[in-house]
């Protein structure tokens, strides 16, 4: 029979009501007819529940033995055993135990629980002679050789099959591993030739639900000798001294669920016998015994097989670690290589996505995604640009941790079905907590078809109520579904490559910074050196230079009638050169005091402080025709004024100087931040929150490549010659006192027309 698209159900769709019947197996309080159950008193090892066939087995009536002591039924050495070994919470085999009512041997199970002891009794078979036990312990021997020889998984686990049928003679012995979602796998099977096979075949997790896997995850041997067989409850059903029924979860003899009887009566199973497989402390799987009659397995023989299986636990660890560990070990390697270039490289995005397939190999996916802020780098098989960017607006608002994964990322995200063949697949790593730094891998969909043990969902019944009920399948007839809208799944070595690769970026620029600021601090040392170095090596200048100022002055008035033209001319080129090197000086002994000198900052109204500006400027350039405008007034800051007036008198200066038109103008003001983001397209959207000045001219504009340059120190343009002359550096120092405000200044100009200077006081 064939399904196609089946929907899986989960077990989380079941509710906690509509699973007692697998609760009521763990806690019942029937007892399998085979054996005896006794709960006794401790340390006095009084009766004080016994289960209600007790006369099938020791001719005596529950009520002959109720609070008795054991000593009346077993004999002195088995008491003395028992008593030896408590108190013990372990689950106990004794091989050997005699009773005087009747004179018989038997083989038990017992531990301690809740100051209780629960000793369970079977008849001693045949099979359970010395010899045979013996028997039993070479081939045990015999066995864990050979599944030592066998380095392969699968292989192992085929063995470690067939060795268990070849110890018990069950008509079929599987190992089933568990996925995730507590559905499983026949992934090893050794059976009867004449059986169909199940090897390969799924099961859903309703077969084995999770009250079920907790129970087996306690690493217990389950055994059920005749599934037909009566079921007997305790007597009395509450112990008389807990006033509780007894916890039933560690005894062998438990009784069994209907659901669970008719379950394996439907699969043609009579008997059974159950190991589970611990890997890392956790249920991987089961080795599940089948039997089509009724059958007994002597206790030791099961003791064999519960150490055959603890073996297999043992070994199951580091089988599969064999396996993984060449990939981890390539992944690993890949990831050094990765952190090392990101730690060598000049920015982040350049170390990520350069070249392309490093960051595809760090996580075996197809494509990748690089969000660094607003910015985001494509790689490999990938959704587009738009929607990548929708789904990290998702992510954004839907995942809180660092690390978020899916194999089926349409069944959370709906828009992702559209995109199925590049990211059905998601894995996503968020760097940074304050900035949008992200990271998504993507895999495609791939289609895979699952045999089922008959129809997954045919154990759930929709009730009149709506509410699904669990009831035994009925066909285990192989089942085929198509598995749509999942991709690989992501290995749990690559989510750790993944966070591995987080904690190295936080690692790394965490260390560039701690770089950066020993770089600041040096340089702030270098420049405070320097700015000493400036003003002692100018300051000591001007000495010698007055010197040579002055003795060429000399020189003319003095020898004027001896010297001819040529000489004199030499002479008065001397005196400007000096009286140029001067003004160089003095700039430069300017310009490094700025930097020395403490901010005098008070409450400015920069109306008059501008007032004041255009009137020194108007008597120290009497012929200016230049056109002063002031749109409105502008605000009081907290600056120092002595600095901001020379701040705008050197762009007004400025402004003047650098005007060939018929009727120059500037004009003086301010933009608020409204006004700022419209008219103002470069400014840092940080000074926003400040108020932006602006000098504005109609002058001869400064071409582009040179919007940079103009702020050099000793940086002109033009000619000595041309526009007045000047030194170059009172842009400098007036971007110089803005910094030193903790403001910026930049300019916008266009050539021929004129330029803007703008700048923020903090």
């Amino acid at each position: 029979m064939t399904g196609s698209e089946a929907v899986y159900p989960k077990t989380d769709s079941i509710t906690d009501h509509e699973c007692d019947l697998y609760q009521s197996e763990i806690g019942s309080d029937l007892v399998q007819s085979h054996g005896v159950l006794f709960i006794l008193s401790y340390p006095d090892l009084i009766i004080q529940q016994v289960s209600a066939n007790l006369s099938d087995h020791f001719n005596l009536l529950p009520e002959d033995l109720l609070g008795q002591s054991l000593s009346n039924l077993l004999e002195p050495d088995s008491i003395a055993l028992i008593q030896q070994i408590l108190p013990t919470n372990q689950p106990t085999h004794l091989p050997y135990l005699r009773s005087h009512t009747p004179q018989r041997d038997w083989e038990g199970n017992f531990h301690y629980n809740e100051q209780s002891v629960l000793l369970e009794l079977e008849p001693l078979q045949a099979e359970s002679n010395p010899h045979s036990l013996a028997v039993s312990h070479l081939r045990l021997r015999s066995a864990i050789g050979r599944l030592q020889q066998v380095s392969s998984l699968s292989d192992f686990l085929q063995l470690g099959a067939a060795e268990i049928q070849a110890l018990t003679g069950f008509d079929r012995v599987m190992v089933y591993q568990f996925d995730a979602q507590g559905a499983g796998e026949v992934v090893a099977e050794a059976k009867r030739p004449d059986l169909s096979p199940y090897l390969g075949l799924h099961f859903p997790a309703t077969d084995i639900p999770e009250p079920s896997r907790r129970l087996y995850a306690e690493g217990l041997l389950r055994y059920i000798p005749d599934l037909s067989a009566a079921e007997v409850p305790l007597m009395p059903t509450e112990n008389p001294l807990t006033h509780q029924p007894p916890d039933l979860s560690f005894v062998t003899l438990r009784g069994t669920d209907p659901c669970c009887v008719e379950y394996h009566r439907n699969m043609g199973v009579s008997a059974l016998m159950v190991i589970a497989l611990l890997n890392n402390q956790q249920l991987w799987g089961l080795i599940s015994c089948h039997h089509q009659t009724p059958k007994r397995i002597p206790g030791a023989v099961r003791s064999v097989c519960e150490l055959l299986g603890q073996f297999i636990t043992a070994e199951l660890a580091n089988k599969v670690n064999y396996e993984e560990l060449d990939a981890i070990v390539k992944l690993k390697r890949r990831q050094s290589e990765f952190v090392e270039s990101i730690a060598q490289a000049e920015d982040l995005k350049t170390a990520l996505v350069h070249p392309a397939p490093r960051i595809l190999d760090l996580v075996n996916a197809k494509g990748a995604a690089v969000c660094l802020d607003d910015e985001i780098t494509l790689v490999g098989a990938t959704p587009s640009l738009e929607q990548v960017q929708d789904l990290i607006q998702w992510a954004t608002t839907q995942v809180s941790d660092s690390l978020f994964h899916t194999d089926s990322l349409p069944k959370q995200y709906s828009a992702a079905e559209a995109y199925k063949e590049t990211a059905t697949g998601l894995l996503l790593l968020r760097i940074s907590q304050v900035r949008r730094y992200y990271i998504l891998w993507f895999r495609p969909e791939v289609l895979r078809t699952v045999n089922w043990a008959g129809d997954p969902t045919a154990s759930l019944q929709v009730g009149a109520d709506g509410h699904l009920t669990l009831s035994p399948r009925r066909s285990f007839e192989q089942w085929q579904e198509t598995v749509r809208l999942t991709s690989q799944p992501w290995h749990p070595s690559e989510l750790a490559n993944a966070l591995d690769l987080r904690n190295a970026i936080v690692g790394i620029v965490l260390n560039k910074a701690d770089e950066l600021a020993r770089m600041n601090q040096a340089l702030e040392r270098s420049n405070q050196e320097l700015e000493s170095f400036a003003y002692a090596a100018s300051h000591d200048l001007k000495e010698p230079l007055r010197g040579i100022h002055n003795y060429a002055t000399f020189l003319m008035e003095d020898y004027q009638e001896l010297l001819d033209e040529a000489g004199l001319d030499r002479l008065q080129t001397l005196v400007r050169l000096t009286q140029r090197m001067e003004s160089l000086i003095d700039v430069l002994l300017k310009f490094s005091q700025l930097g020395q000198t403490d901010l005098s900052r008070q409450p400015t109204d920069l109306n008059e402080l501008l007032t004041q500006v255009i009137n020194v400027f108007r008597i120290s350039h009497p012929q200016a025709r230049i056109d002063i405008r002031i749109p409105r007034l502008l605000p009081t800051v907290n600056v120092d004024p002595v600095l901001v007036n020379e701040v705008f008198s050197n762009l007004l200066s400025n402004a003047d100087k650098y005007n060939n038109q018929a009727q120059p103008w500037v004009e003086i003001g301010y933009l608020d931040a409204a006004e700022a983001i419209e008219q103002v397209p470069s400014a840092d959207p940080l000074t926003l929150t400040k108020p932006i000045f602006y000098v504005r001219d109609n002058g001869i504009g400064i071409r582009e490549r040179h919007l940079e340059t103009i702020f050099r120190l000793f940086k002109r343009l033009h000619p000595q010659t041309m526009y007045g002359g000047g030194t170059g550096a009172g842009l400098t120092i007036a971007k110089k006192i803005v910094e030193r405000h903790g403001g910026e200044m930049w300019v916008n100009s266009n050539y021929g027309e004129g330029s803007v200077f703008y700048f923020t006081l903090e």
